[in-house]
């Protein structure tokens, strides 16, 4: 019987979530990044 893991996905499974996960997630803080940078630059508070 195979070990099952806490997800319950495959090890396989688990490495193309990460892969995603980290894409998406890069794309996600980048733009955070981004928008902050436009409202600093509109509205200065210095």
């Amino acid at each position: 019987m195979a070990e099952q893991s806490l997800s319950g996905l495959t090890e396989q499974q688990a490495k193309e979530f990460q892969e995603q996960f980290k894409i998406t997630y890069t794309a996600y803080v980048g733009l955070a990044a981004l928008v902050h940078l436009f409202i600093i630059a509109a509205n200065p508070w210095f």
